[in-house]
């Protein structure tokens, strides 16, 4: 494993910037008649996000848990929270979110 020195690691924490993650989770009309349809809509508004450099990693929860996404976006709290009361999913109580601001490395993707 490659070792780093409290300087690198200095310097490379230096270079984070903000981002907020947002936990996607079931909400009330989860599942209930209609809903695939509004969900059809809430992924082609990540489509669309993501195309507009709003959304930087989405990630749909594939178990049994309540949990059903993981967003990143770069944004503020506050801009995401705006972003996330717009979603057609959330305007529609199929989903509710919670928001956690965060740090990471700009240029940081996951593999392929």
């Amino acid at each position: 494993m490659t070792r780093f020195t409290d300087e690198q690691m200095r310097a490379g924490l230096s270079t984070t910037r903000e981002y907020t993650v947002v936990l996607l989770e079931e909400g009330p009309q989860y599942g209930k008649e209609g809903a695939d349809a509004i969900v059809w809509e809430h992924g082609r508004r990540n489509f669309e996000l993501r195309a507009d450099g709003l959304l930087n990693i989405v990630c749909p929860i594939r178990d049994d848990s309540p949990l059903c996404g993981v967003g990143i976006f770069p944004g503020t709290a506050d801009d995401v929270r705006r972003l996330m009361d717009d979603d057609p999913g959330v305007r529609a109580g199929v989903f509710t979110y919670r928001i956690h601001p965060a740090r990471s490395f700009p240029g940081d993707a996951l593999g392929m």
